[in-house]
């Protein structure tokens, strides 16, 4: 009689789930992580004043992970009250970020309506999931996992095919392997031809000079970047 009265409450939690799922979907919400105004640290608009919009969940667990924080942690938002809240900061470029922003299916609809209203809007995802409905005025920033992230598998290549030319796929270097590995993807793929190519380092792993050296040495047809923020406040700071 136990195992049967504990088995009736798994099914009512899973069913509770579902329900909760289900309402939140009807309503257009969104778990937000953060919402807050600092600089870009990466990509070729590094050093612009953005509105970051961190939602909730990932489906990675890359091993250099900054920001496991936003696993689990937030608030149901629905798009006019992110939208709202973007809007007082009085700026004009904002980022969707996670996270995996792509998890939330209405992270979609979010973009489309920031474009729609007149932002320059930008995406960093991971690369696991398909960036084949994500409205075209996006700038897209695409995650390739490298080795040593742990989830190599996981990488979509597909992605590939949609990316357009004003994106840029990011590889994050935290060793010579991992180096290797991003040159034969680049050739494999032709990807200079396809979009922007950024490099950087797993923070505190690599150091920037030896990156540098080696992108160099190769006389690659790529831009490195440091994550600005981590040098402009203490690297663990949220917010920023």
């Amino acid at each position: 009689m136990i195992y049967r009265f504990k088995g009736y409450i798994a099914i009512f939690d899973i069913l509770y789930s579902a329900e909760k799922l289900l309402v939140r979907k009807e309503l257009r919400l969104l778990k937000v992580n953060e919402i807050y105004f600092s600089i870009q640290g990466e990509s070729s608009k590094a050093g612009l004043p953005c509105v970051f919009v961190r939602l909730t969940y990932c489906n990675l667990r890359c091993t250099y992970c900054d920001t496991e924080y936003a696993f689990y942690e937030g608030k149901d938002q629905s798009i006019d009250e992110i939208i709202s809240e973007v809007k007082k900061f009085n700026c004009n470029l904002v980022e969707i970020t996670g996270g995996e922003p792509l998890v939330q299916e209405e992270s979609i609809d979010l973009m489309k309506r920031l474009c729609d209203d007149g932002f320059d809007v930008m995406l960093e995802t991971g690369g696991s999931l398909s960036i084949k409905n994500i409205d075209e005025r996006v700038m897209i920033i695409l995650d390739l996992k490298t080795p040593s992230s742990g989830m190599l598998k996981k990488n979509l290549y597909d992605n590939i095919d949609i990316i357009k030319q004003r994106d840029e796929i990011k590889f994050v270097i935290g060793s010579r392997e991992d180096y290797e590995w991003t040159k034969e993807v680049i050739e494999k793929y032709n990807l200079t031809s396809k979009c922007g190519i950024l490099f950087s380092v797993v923070f505190g792993k690599l150091e920037p000079v030896k990156l540098v050296n080696w992108i160099l040495e190769d006389n690659l047809n790529v831009r490195f970047q440091l994550q600005m923020h981590k040098f402009i406040w203490e690297p663990g700071k949220k917010g920023v």
